[in-house]
């Protein structure tokens, strides 16, 4: 039997991330929504996380510097990025650090949910 895969948010608004994982929850994902960069490193859910979406801007570590970071230990988790228009993160070093897409904020749930439907190919579980 298949697991299902484990989408992780982190969003420091909790309305945008309940939302997002709402739209997530209903098509058939696992779904946690984190607060903070850092909570997420912290967390016992980061090595089955399959799928991570990410404010750009947030408070402490920023989107980049978590995809930096885990870069730098080894962990390759796709990333899809969500930032409003005035918080956009470097696009070039986003994809050089391997994030899959750059969505404005508030994205379209459709937009999104086909962005973590090309990562997570049936079979895949992270």
């Amino acid at each position: 039997m298949l697991e299902v895969p484990l989408v992780s948010i982190i969003d420091n608004s909790d309305s945008v991330g309940w939302a997002v994982a709402e739209v997530i929850g209903s098509s058939g994902f696992k779904v946690l929504v984190f607060p903070s960069a850092e909570e997420f490193i912290q967390s016992d859910h980061m090595p089955r996380t399959a799928c991570l979406i990410v404010e750009a801007q947030l408070p402490g570590m920023s989107g980049l510097q978590l995809q930096s970071h885990l870069a730098s230990a080894g962990r390759h988790i796709p990333m899809i990025f969500i930032a409003s228009s005035a918080h956009q993160p470097d696009r070039k070093l986003a994809f050089e650090l391997g994030a899959i897409s750059l969505m404005d904020k508030p994205s379209g749930d459709r937009a999104l949910l086909r962005a973590i439907r090309l990562i997570l190919k049936p079979g895949d579980t992270g």
